[in-house]
């Protein structure tokens, strides 16, 4: 486990607090909770505040969490520094996290690496432009789209050395960018469109209910059968007592 530490003094801001909507936001979260156990709400709570600082935790939203909660500034401090999904440094408008494990590795994300390195640098170094930083982690269970990278909260998937080129161009331009795979596959379909459940009519809503309607057709049968043998049971149970009387 590596020690993850806050940015340097220099890149600190002075003070730190939620806008408006995010401390109304943060209200409701945290009125979720019965009383003294406000502290509960810690990670949503510094989550939305990476969001609103330009993606990264500075140490004045740390304690100003920690004053809103209740808590130990410490204890607010362990839970920063504990989950990595907490940057704690400057990551650039567009932080990119590749996935580097076997499935990603072995479909080339090798390459997608040398993209990052080549065009922005080091790791967690934020490029010249202030656009990018990126980071190497560990699977991002996108596997059937490998090689992939998770920008901000986006997956962007099926990447290829070209494709993650221009993505960084667009991102850089301010232009729109499709989100998820990067060439013409759908979802986590195969690659030439899905292979199996294609019947249309499994989602025109025909066959919606029609397992409950051959349920209760087998149902009111057995009720019949059973109904018409009881009846025949009591009419040879009269026809014996009849005889009975007879003799």
């Amino acid at each position: 486990m590596s020690v993850r530490r806050l940015a340097p003094d220099a890149l600190q801001p002075a003070s730190f607090a939620f806008t408006p909507e995010n401390l109304a936001w943060a209200q409701t979260i945290i009125a979720k909770y019965p009383a003294g156990r406000q502290a509960s709400a810690v990670i949503p709570l510094l989550w939305r505040a990476q969001e609103q600082h330009q993606y990264w935790v500075p140490r004045a939203a740390i304690e100003y969490i920690a004053e809103m909660l209740g808590m130990a500034k410490i204890r607010v401090m362990e839970i920063a520094t504990f989950y990595s999904m907490y940057n704690l440094e400057p990551v650039g408008k567009h932080f990119i996290q590749v996935c580097g494990t076997t499935p990603c590795r072995l479909n080339g994300a090798e390459k997608i690496i040398k993209v990052c390195e080549e065009r922005i640098g080091e790791q967690r170094h934020v490029s010249a432009d202030g656009n990018f930083a990126w980071l190497e982690v560990e699977c991002l269970g996108s596997c059937c789209n490998a090689p992939m990278a998770q920008i901000n909260n986006d997956y962007y998937e099926d990447l290829t050395p070209e494709n993650f080129g221009n993505l960084l161009d667009d991102l850089a331009a301010g232009r729109p960018v499709k989100v998820g795979p990067q060439n013409s596959r759908k979802g986590s379909e195969p690659l030439g469109g899905a292979k199996t459940l294609t019947d249309e009519a499994l989602y025109d809503g025909s066959v919606v209910g029609s397992w409950k309607a051959r349920f209760e057709a087998d149902e009111t049968k057995k009720a019949i059968a059973a109904a018409e043998a009881a009846k025949a049971a009591e009419a040879a149970k009269a026809a014996a007592a009849a005889e009975a009387a007879k003799g």
